[in-house]
């Protein structure tokens, strides 16, 4: 589940290493609505943490003999340590009870996985936390995923507490979602919350199940939840460094070497010790350093973004890196315009570009939209918003039902977006050709 969030690049850097103090959740229940009971204590009480092999095994042994589906979430440290490596596992299942379990003691979960080949997972945005669960070689055989399931309702807010409180009537709380969960030992007060983000999930599981199938969308749950398990690890962006917060500010190439130098060098620092790059270097200094140019320690420390105590003791660090980029040669800066892609240009720029394409986004943006309102599921889970950028910009010829279909399954659609998305699309193109 979204159980972490990273901390804000700004806020706080290597010399400022304390728990975060926000919330979590943001969707609290607005002042209108009804009272929710809060949940409190685990049914069974808080469970050891499992962290020998031992236990381990006994806990496997459980949970194969247990029945139903089995609910599972696992906590991050993104916001603090590099990476998104799991910290604690949750289960709980039906005869079995409720288990925490420590990965980094044991690493290798396969005997649990193995315990509970052919039954059912139930997680909350589960493709926040499969790609950690599989680190640890836990492979579900299948999945229900309670927030896509929520999406696929029309709820309008769908984090667990929101929509543990709107179905079932309880109160989740939310304080320690963001704390740091390599911390160890883990306080009771955490341990008391991972074992209650489990407490409920089956219940909610059943409740979801029974409204996808009265709206007839329980095969559309399905294919969703199968694509998620089955998703690949994601691609590596190509030159991640751009995704530094505001580097639309910076417009000139030089500039923009010496971001690429601080932002590598501070991925290599975060890594070799283990913290969010955020906290080691936040990216609102590495813009400062790009627009000052600063040619010497003295003048770096003498920036505002640069005065911490953490900055100013890798200063000597962050201002080589600064010399790097400002020593390139100019075939080796980066291009203003950013990398080639194979991505449609941005759609501002397509009733220049394309007036045709426009033409046909606009309609088939429309059309999506219509859809979305009918059948009460938002727009991007009817259709991957770029998969319809692309459709408009580089159609099939000729462009009509089998084509748009043949495109969409390439393009990775699941079967029931195709079937409910095309017949709009083919409408929303003959009109937008007639205009």
């Amino acid at each position: 589940m979204l159980s972490d969030r990273p901390a804000d690049d700004g806020a706080a850097n290597d010399a400022d290493l304390e728990p975060a103090t926000a919330s979590g959740e943001t969707d609290t229940a607005p002042d209108s609505a009804p009272t929710v009971v809060p949940l409190t204590e685990p049914a069974d009480g808080i469970p050891p943490v499992v962290d020998t092999l031992e236990e381990l095994a006994r806990v496997a042994a459980a949970f194969e003999a247990g029945t139903g589906p089995v609910a599972v979430d696992a906590e991050r440290a993104s916001g603090y340590r590099y990476g998104q490596h799991t910290y604690l596992v949750q289960l709980r299942r039906e005869g079995a009870g409720t288990a925490l379990i420590d990965p980094i003691a044991l690493p290798d979960l396969s005997m649990l996985s193995e315990a509970l080949v052919g039954v059912e997972w139930v997680l909350h945005a589960a493709s926040q936390d499969l790609p950690g669960l599989l680190e640890q070689n836990l492979r579900p055989s299948r999945i229900f995923d309670t927030e896509l399931g929520a999406r696929l309702l029309g709820l309008d807010r769908v984090g667990l507490a929101a929509v543990v409180a709107e179905l079932l009537g309880l109160g989740l709380a939310k304080e320690h979602s963001a704390v740091d969960w390599s911390t160890r030992p883990l306080p009771e007060q955490w341990l008391r919350y991972a074992a209650l983000d489990v407490e409920v999930l089956v219940e909610l599981r059943e409740i979801i199940a029974e409204r996808l199938a009265v709206a007839g969308k329980a095969e559309w749950a399905a294919q969703e939840f199968e694509a998620v398990r089955l998703a690949p690890p994601a691609t590596p962006r190509v030159e991640p460094w751009r995704r530094v917060s505001g580097l639309h500010a910076i417009h000139d190439a030089r500039r923009l070497a010496v971001v690429r130098e601080l932002w590598t060098t501070r991925e290599e620092n975060a890594r070799q010790r283990d913290i969010s790059p955020g906290r080691v270097l936040p990216d609102h200094a590495i813009l400062a350093a790009a627009q000052a140019l600063p040619r010497s320690v003295p003048q770096l420390v003498a920036l505002p973004a640069f005065s911490g105590k953490g900055t100013r003791r890798r200063a000597a660090l962050w201002q080589h890196a600064i010399d790097e980029g400002l020593a390139l040669p100019e075939s080796e800066l980066p291009s203003v315009r950013g990398p080639r892609s194979d991505a449609p240009p941005p759609p501002r720029a397509w009733p220049d570009r394309d007036p045709a394409a426009a033409a046909r986004l606009a309609a088939a943006r429309d059309a999506v939209a219509a859809l979305s309102t009918e059948v009460d599921v938002p727009a991007e889970n009817l259709l991957q918003p770029d998969l319809l950028r692309r459709l408009c910009w580089t159609p099939p010829s000729p462009l009509d039902a089998a084509s748009i279909e043949a495109f969409l399954r390439a393009g990775g659609a699941r079967q029931w977006q195709v079937d409910v998305v095309t017949p709009r699309l083919v409408a929303a193109f003959a009109a937008a050709s007639t205009a």
